[in-house]
């Protein structure tokens, strides 16, 4: 009922559009800070306007805790405008576009984020051990409690921006527009995945790390639909983002982080361990203990069934 509930609601296309415009608009308003600061870099000759293309470039021009919170402020204005959107335009309430649930259930959330961010942090430390000669400690206590503090904040809120845009607004608004599950699944998945395009990995990694951002879409997206709601999929989202960013960083990520490790091995000699193991074989080993967790059943409908209109008399269109 994850998708059959947005029925209640104000759920015309064209609402769809206009709201994907006014959380792109929310972007782009809280991503004027950073274009301020980088203008005055530029203005003062400290920065080069030849390299403004350049993502690394850009990365390099501010202090690490102050370019995360350039990094991430657009995703909080994305989200403000996505939930002010959904409540104004759609008249659909907070708990409809996170759950099918009566209320969110935020046990399900903790028990996501606790039990990938235990996982996830334990690979590092294993990958650590394994090949010490590839990391450098670069664990500094002010910097790393400033970074604790900025990610602590402002992570979930980017990684829950995400989730409520593609695993929720535009899951539930495709899943309406053409009456089935799997369509949504895939395009939201795909296009998770391809917004990844620019990413600082992309260029040393190349493209077949997409592989790996469009897996993880579709992770997130069959546990959100198998799970009837969102929550899963924010914890481990959060965890994932958050957990990486405070112990580990790299010169050539998206996160350059005072982090307790910096990554210094080579790059370019990631392959099938690094890309297609997550996907192949610990994504689906986590969708199988959340199943059995959650005892998940009717896998082919709730993946691949008709979204259907629930009956009269179960719901209302609002005026």
């Amino acid at each position: 009922m994850y998708i059959s509930q947005v029925f209640k609601t104000q759920h015309e296309w064209y609402y769809y559009i206009i709201g994907v415009i006014v959380a792109i608009a929310g972007v782009g308003i809280f991503s004027i800070p950073h274009l301020l600061a980088i203008f005055m870099k530029v203005a003062d000759g400290s920065a080069d306007e030849s390299q403004m293309g350049d993502v690394n470039y850009l990365l390099s021009l501010f202090e690490s805790n102050l370019n995360l919170v350039f990094m991430l402020l657009p995703f909080v204005g994305g989200l403000l405008a996505l939930l002010l959107i959904t409540k104004v335009l759609h008249k659909q309430s907070f708990t409809m576009l996170t759950t099918a649930r009566a209320k969110i259930d935020w046990k399900r959330f903790w028990f996501a984020f606790i039990f990938w961010g235990v996982a996830s942090s334990s690979l590092i430390l294993i990958d650590y051990i394994m090949a010490p000669e590839g990391f450098e400690w670069n664990f500094k206590p002010g910097k790393f409690a400033i970074l604790a503090i900025l990610a602590i904040i402002l992570i979930p809120l980017q990684t829950s921006f995400e989730e409520y845009l593609f695993r929720g607004y535009l899951m539930q608004g495709l899943g309406v527009l053409t009456r089935n599950k799997w369509f949504p699944l895939i395009v939201t998945s795909t296009v998770f995945g391809l917004l990844h395009i620019a990413n600082p990995e992309i260029e040393k990694l190349g493209y077949v790390l997409l592989v790996y951002y469009i897996g993880t879409g579709l992770f997130l997206g069959i546990i959100t639909l198998m799970d009837e709601g969102l929550e899963l999929a924010l914890g481990f989202h959060a965890a994932n983002n958050l957990f990486t960013a405070l112990l580990v960083t790299a010169d050539w990520t998206a996160f350059q982080t005072h982090s307790v490790f910096k990554d210094v091995s080579d790059p370019t000699e990631a392959g099938f361990i690094d890309i297609f193991v997550p996907v192949c074989v610990m994504f689906p080993i986590l969708i199988l203990i959340f199943a059995k967790v959650y005892k998940w059943t009717h896998w082919k409908e709730k993946l691949f069934g008709r979204v259907t209109v629930p009956p009269k008399e179960d719901y209302k269109i609002l005026e």
